[in-house]
């Protein structure tokens, strides 16, 4: 495995990030030990940096899986807090659930450009006081926009971005790929750390993985890739691929029919909350009376985050 400094903060990162959205209940909800184990075989690997977020619901796998290793990967995880109160209760949830002192990398979830950066100032400034305090190492954000990203230059608070990018422009909400890679430059020359996600196009780009993975590892002004793992299968075939290795042919052919897909049940109200979740725009309300989710499968990216908006559990990504 190969790893890299990640920007300014000084943190040596595997260049392959786990993903851990898919091993909690927005995604494949896999048991516990099970999901603990996964990372516990890719820490074995190599892979010392975890993505995760309150929102993904899966503090108690990581915190399971790091104290049956005693490692201290890199973790970074988000919150959609905007001012100081809520920002603090992340952070010490996450402290908490994680069991840990201090969390390498505490991030604000899906900003959108300087606008919603600045609407954020308070949580903001909390997190920046938190790091000066010794419980965050480095502050960041995660978002599906350009303009965020050409943002985050502006905010001398920032020090890492993990910004959406792959090569057909999937789920970028404002621009083009090649515009986007223009921004993550920029990002790039004022020492940020930068780490991608959804190379795969939320598996719209699974056909051709090889290309995709290329793709982001030709880019010089990315520290690391996040890919979501919630199998053996996965790990080893994008470790491959990381290493420019062709993978095995038995576990390419297993994940071929294992395509994902977002399910709405039939106990669908119709609430609406889901839509209003969607970052892609890729959920409606469907029929003369709107009592029911419908999925557009060509926008969707397969984040799971209208299934965190759904009181009625009814929104799964299978």
């Amino acid at each position: 495995m190969d790893f890299c400094v990640l920007g300014k903060t000084g943190m040596l990162v595997s260049r392959l990030c786990f993903g851990t959205l898919t091993l909690g209940p927005l995604q494949a909800n896999l048991p516990l030990e099970a999901g603990a184990e996964l990372l516990i075989e890719a820490l074995d690997k190599g892979i010392n940096f975890w993505d995760t977020a309150e929102l993904y619901r899966n503090y108690a796998c990581l915190r399971l899986a790091l104290k049956k290793t005693g490692a201290e990967p890199v973790i970074v995880t988000k919150t959609y807090a905007y001012d100081a109160k809520g920002a603090k209760a992340s952070l010490e949830k996450a402290r908490h659930e994680l069991d840990l002192d201090v969390i390498p990398v505490f991030m604000l979830h899906e900003q959108e450009s300087g606008l919603t950066l600045e609407g954020h100032r308070r949580a903001l400034e909390f997190l920046s006081e938190a790091r000066e305090r010794g419980y965050i190492k480095a502050v960041g954000i995660s978002c599906h926009t350009i303009a965020a990203v050409r943002a985050a230059i502006h905010f001398p608070e920032l020090s890492v971005i993990h910004p959406l990018i792959n090569y057909g422009g999937i789920g970028i909400k404002d621009g083009t790929a090649a515009e986007m890679i223009g921004a993550i430059r920029g990002a790039h020359e004022h020492g940020l750390g930068i780490y991608a996600m959804k190379i795969l196009g939320g598996g719209h780009l699974s056909g051709a993985p090889e290309k995709a993975f290329k793709f982001a590892l030709n880019l010089d002004c990315l520290h690391a890739i996040a890919v979501g793992m919630a199998s053996r299968d996965e790990l080893n075939v994008n470790l491959c691929y990381m290493q420019g290795l062709k993978p095995p042919a038995q576990a390419i052919k297993r994940l071929a029919g294992k395509k994902r897909r977002l399910k709405v049940e039939t106990w669908c109200i119709g609430c609406g909350k889901c839509v209003a979740a969607c970052p892609q725009r890729a959920l409606a309300l469907r029929g003369r009376a709107k009592k029911s989710a419908f999925v557009d499968m060509e926008r969707c990216v397969l984040c799971g985050y209208c299934g965190a908006a759904c009181d009625e559990m009814c929104i799964k990504v299978f």
